[in-house]
Order: structure tokens, then C-alpha cells, then sequence
């Protein structure tokens, strides 16, 4: 913990010195960001430093594996749904990203099931992505591929149900069709820092 703290100071002393003037007019104006980015609570992928974005140009939502679960009412907590609707209700954002990754411990668990037994949230919380495994394991099965293949099939197509899920969401599927809001899939390639779009046109990854 002393190596945080540390960090904070290091921040404290530079960053934030040298940026004040942001800081200020973020404390007094509010946010005002024009992108809402759904990633992965994995600690190897932050957003922020990927993408090289000031405090305030992004509205963050992290989760395990990225997911977003479809629109409905009926139940008790929506910290998922919760931060999406302040997001495109309340800041009126401009782009949601959902961004997914490589070496996804979320999908991992999905597709091999060992890590996920006996536990009391991940397991139905990863149910969101089954269609994910599913395809994944039917792919890869059948042209005799390791299990390494399909993990990273199913890490890109949980980008793909998350962000059918979110038009599962009526006022967020009114801002799309009317031109308010632009949804966009992303893979990040931990490994070799690669990053990649996803073509709705091909339906694939293609690297940026």
C-alpha cells in the first residue's frame, strides 16, 4: 500500500500540479464526457492509460468480461445498467465503446468452467455470454483447434452480445436511430498491444 500512496504524492506533485486548470474547471463545471467505454475490471487493461484520455473525457463502467446484461426491470441491483443509463440518459454521451481484450480471466472461466465452480456471483454473472462460449467451443471443436482459440472467439463475441444487449435498452436504442448515439466494438490485444474495430459490415475484427 506505501507503493500507492507514494504514486499518489508522484501524482499529486506533477500531474496534477501541471494540469490545475483542468481540474478546476472539472470541480466546478461538472463532467461532460462524449464517450461511455464498458471494459473489463482486469487489472492489465486501463482504459484511460490505452487510450491516453484527461480526467473527464470518458465515463468509465468496468466489469468482469465487459458484459452487458439485457434490459430488464424486474430485479434488485443493476450497478451495470445503472451507470449506462446515467451515462446516455443524464450525460447525454455521444459513443458507447465496449471494449473487450485478450486473456479475459471472465472468459476463461466461461469456456473451461473449472474457475468459475462454486462460486456465488461469476458463474451466473458469465451466463450474460453463454451464446459466446457456445459458438466458440462449436468453431474450434469441430476444426480441431486448442482451447486457446476459442477463448479468444469467445472474448470477441462477448463484445458483440454486450453490444446487442445494449439495444436491448429502449432509450438508448432511440438515441441510436436517430443519430444521437454510435455504438462501436473494440478488442485489445494485451500481449502485443495490438487494437481492434469491429466491422459491422464483415461482422470481424479488423486491427486498427
Amino acid at each position: 500500500m506505501d507503493r500507492l500512496i507514494e504514486g499518489f504524492r508522484r501524482f499529486r506533485e506533477t500531474y496534477f500540479e501541471d494540469n490545475r486548470a483542468l481540474f478546476s474547471a472539472l470541480a466546478s463545471g461538472g463532467q461532460q464526457p462524449r464517450v461511455l467505454l464498458i471494459g473489463c475490471c482486469d487489472s492489465r487493461v486501463d482504459p484511460g492509460l490505452i487510450f491516453g484520455a484527461q480526467p473527464g473525457e470518458m465515463f468509465v463502467l468496468r466489469n468482469v468480461a465487459n458484459l452487458v446484461p439485457p434490459f430488464e426491470t424486474g430485479g434488485t441491483y443493476h450497478g451495470t445498467s445503472a451507470a449506462i443509463e446515467f451515462a446516455v440518459r443524464s450525460l447525454e454521451v455521444e459513443h458507447v465503446v465496449v471494449l473487450g481484450h485478450a486473456g479475459c480471466g471472465g472468459v476463461r472461466a466461461l469456456v473451461e468452467g473449472g474457475s468459475a465452480e462454486g462460486t456465488d456471483f461469476l458463474r451466473p454473472w458469465m451466463d450474460i455470454a453463454r451464446t459466446a462460449r457456445d459458438r466458440a467451443l462449436a468453431l474450434t471443436l469441430s476444426a480441431g483447434e486448442p482451447i486457446e482459440a476459442a477463448r479468444r472467439i469467445a472474448e470477441q463475441e462477448t463484445v458483440a452480445i454486450s453490444l446487442a444487449n445494449l439495444m436491448t435498452f429502449p432509450w438508448l436504442r432511440e438515441r441510436v436511430g436517430d443519430g444521437r448515439l454510435t455504438l462501436h466494438g473494440w478488442y485489445f490485444d494485451v500481449e502485443h498491444g495490438d487494437l481492434f474495430r469491429l466491422d459491422s459490415r464483415s461482422n470481424t475484427f479488423q486491427k486498427v
